[in-house]
C-alpha cells in the first residue's frame, strides 16, 4: 500500500496561498504572493530535496498542476532533484474541469478525489506526495487519507488568504517525528497521523 504525504508552506497564521510569487494565486484579491521567497535558503532546499528523493508519484490539484506544468518542464538541469522527479515520475491530477493533462506521465482523476486516491493507495506502493494543492489536501484529510504531514512554518503573518486548516478540519491526533529550524527561522515539523485526539482534564478532584 502506498503512503500519502503532504508538504505545505504555511505562514504562522496558517496561510498557504501563493508562497512562490506575486501572480501565483491572486484569488480573493490576495496581494501577498511570494511571501516565502525571502526565507528560502540552503537548509530549506536540503529539506525539500530530501522529501522529493523519496517520492514515487505525485497527487496534484488542478491549480497546482497548472502552475507546476508551466514551470518545471522548462527546468532541464539534471542535478535539480525537484525538476527531475516532477518531470519523470507519475502525476495524478484530481480535476473534473481539465480536459487533458499533457505534462509527461500525467493522469487525470475525474471521479471523487477521495475515492480515486483511496484506490491508488491500495493499488500502488511507495510514496505519493501532495505539494500545495490545498483543496485536494482538505478533501483527503476529511477522509483520513493523509499519512504524514510535512509542514514548513515561516515567520510571517499575513492576516488573510487561503488556509490549509479550516473550520471543517476533522479532529486528528498527530505524532511529531522530526523537527528542525532553518537559518532564516523556518520551523519544519513532520507529523505522522495518529488517529483521533485523546482528551483529559486538569480539573481539581472534589
Amino acid at each position: 500500500m502506498a503512503k500519502v504525504t503532504l508538504t505545505t508552506f504555511l505562514t504562522l497564521d496558517g496561510v498557504m496561498q501563493a508562497p512562490g510569487g506575486p501572480d501565483e494565486d491572486r484569488e480573493g484579491g490576495f496581494e501577498h504572493g511570494g511571501w516565502l521567497v525571502p526565507y528560502a535558503d540552503e537548509d530549506m532546499g536540503r529539506f525539500v530535496d530530501e522529501g522529493f528523493a523519496t517520492a514515487t508519484g505525485f497527487l496534484l490539484g488542478r491549480r497546482t498542476y497548472q502552475i507546476f506544468a508551466a514551470y518545471w518542464p522548462r527546468v532541464t538541469d539534471e542535478d535539480n532533484l525537484v525538476a527531475t522527479r516532477l518531470n519523470a515520475l507519475p502525476k495524478y491530477v484530481a480535476s473534473r474541469t481539465l480536459e487533458k493533462a499533457e505534462w509527461h506521465n500525467s493522469t487525470l482523476l475525474r471521479g471523487d478525489a477521495a475515492e480515486e486516491v483511496a484506490a491508488l493507495k491500495d493499488r500502488l506502493d511507495g510514496e505519493l506526495q501532495i505539494h500545495g494543492s490545498g483543496v485536494l489536501a482538505q478533501s483527503l484529510m476529511a477522509h483520513g487519507l493523509i499519512d504524514e504531514y510535512r509542514l514548513l512554518f515561516y515567520p510571517v503573518l499575513l492576516g488573510g488568504g487561503k488556509r490549509l486548516f479550516t473550520g471543517g478540519t476533522v479532529p486528528t491526533a498527530l505524532e511529531l517525528t522530526d523537527a528542525r529550524t532553518t537559518g532564516t527561522g523556518v520551523a519544519i515539523n513532520t507529523y505522522r497521523a495518529a488517529g483521533r485526539p485523546r482528551y483529559g482534564s486538569f480539573a481539581l478532584e472534589d
